[in-house]
């Protein structure tokens, strides 16, 4: 039986704005995921960071993507970054999320952070000498993205950091953070800041490993994080996270993760499909089987379905200046939640499909069994169960049921 053919950019990913023109964000996502794809098994047998597919994102400067070109970098758009995620989703969902959460971390300093900051880090962003990781995860707060138990301390014009965190991804290899802490004078537990931190300026302790089902390349570590930083590491208002949050951390969040997650799906579609078409398998699967054909219907029309809201959520993101609306927020929401849960099923629907060896297996080329464990952790993922949470509160904000 021949394997089934790893393809990184035979499908559209949305992009109705993008930037980087030559090379193309697609070239350059290739040649990432063709570097992820030779190391994702033992990446993930083994639970580690993958360092290479790293490399090759700093070598081809691919972390640069949304640095603007006056820094240096490739003037990426949202939509690139969109399309680079869902490409290196289809080959390594663990490095497409580390991948797009740097994104993040990047769009939020070019967005908010202050000119001394971003014209010392930007140029370094775009020569691939800095990996940002996000610290956003609280022990004591249920998950809620604006709350830290840990507060900072302003001291002479520097921040004091001294912050836990149960989950960072990469965190043990990222050259920089974004952390965000209960503001210093805060009058409340949810007055958050946002600040940056280089690696050089922390002490980091290691306080746990990573077993996990899936994501298990992404290392996702928990670390405790001492030291000091000028006060203009500051992100946005003194206390303002909220705000930050709103206009780009979440957004940029929900994009990067559901493309993430649709490549898995889609990836995993079309490796079970070249499998199916291939002629060792056609000799034994009987390829008119009515189940069959429902099961690779229901899971191609579920990534369909995620397709469109993403395509249509990124234009919303694009063309909205003022993204705090609650049609807005609810669309960002059922972005996250419909990705998290259709790709998921979409994967689970194809294990039925294609049965024991190649829905269950390790080794079977399909990788179905890695890319299901990987998209169990959607869900969980800044949880579904929160958002509808929110959700409730913004639907009650919208008795006329406007869509953005």
């Amino acid at each position: 039986m021949s394997a089934p053919t790893a393809t990184t950019t035979s499908a559209a990913a949305p992009r109705p704005t993008a930037a980087v023109q030559d090379p193309t964000v697609a070239e350059l996502a290739r040649q990432v995921a063709e570097v992820a794809g030779e190391h994702a098994e033992r990446a993930d047998n083994e639970a580690e960071f993958p360092a290479e597919a790293l490399a090759e994102m700093r070598r081809t400067k691919l972390l640069g993507l949304l640095v603007p070109r006056a820094h240096g970098g490739l003037g990426g758009t949202t939509a690139d970054m969109v399309e680079a995620s869902y490409l290196l989703g289809r080959t390594d969902m663990s490095v497409a999320m580390i991948f797009a959460m740097h994104c993040q971390q990047v769009a939020t300093l070019v967005r908010h952070g202050s000119k001394l900051l971003n014209q010392r880090l930007l140029p370094e962003i775009a020569a691939g000498q800095r990996y940002l990781a996000s610290v956003t995860t609280d022990a004591g707060n249920g998950g809620q993205l604006l709350g830290s138990s840990d507060a900072l301390e302003a001291n002479a014009g520097e921040l004091i950091v001294d912050r836990f965190a149960p989950v960072v991804t990469g965190g043990e290899n990222a050259d920089g953070y974004l952390i965000t802490m209960r503001a210093a004078d805060a009058a409340s537990a949810v007055e958050t800041s946002l600040v940056y931190a280089d690696r050089v300026q922390l002490d980091l302790e290691t306080a746990g490993d990573w077993q996990s089902l899936g994501m298990r390349a992404s290392h996702s570590v928990p670390l405790r994080l001492k030291g000091r930083v000028p006060a203009y590491h500051t992100i946005g208002e003194d206390g303002g996270f909220r705000s930050v949050a709103v206009a780009t951390f979440a957004p940029m969040a929900h994009l990067g993760w559901s493309a993430s997650w649709l490549g898995t799906a889609a990836g995993a579609l079309s490796r079970v499909l070249h499998l199916l078409r291939s002629p060792a398998s056609r000799a034994r699967t009987d390829l008119t089987s009515a189940l069959l054909l429902t099961r690779l219907s229901r899971a191609r029309q579920r990534l369909d379905q995620v397709h469109a809201l993403l395509t249509r959520t990124l234009a919303t993101v694009t063309r909205e200046p003022d993204l705090s609306r609650p049609a807005i927020q609810l669309q960002l929401n059922a972005l996250k939640i419909s990705a998290a849960e259709e790709c998921y099923r979409a994967v689970d629907e194809l294990v039925d499909a294609v049965g024991m060896r190649h829905g269950y297996l390790r080794d079977s080329p399909t990788r179905l069994e890695r890319a299901l464990r990987d998209l169990r952790s959607a869900a969980l993922n800044y949880s579904n169960d929160r958002l509808h949470l929110a959700d409730g509160n913004l639907v009650l904000l919208d008795p006329e049921v406007r869509f953005a």
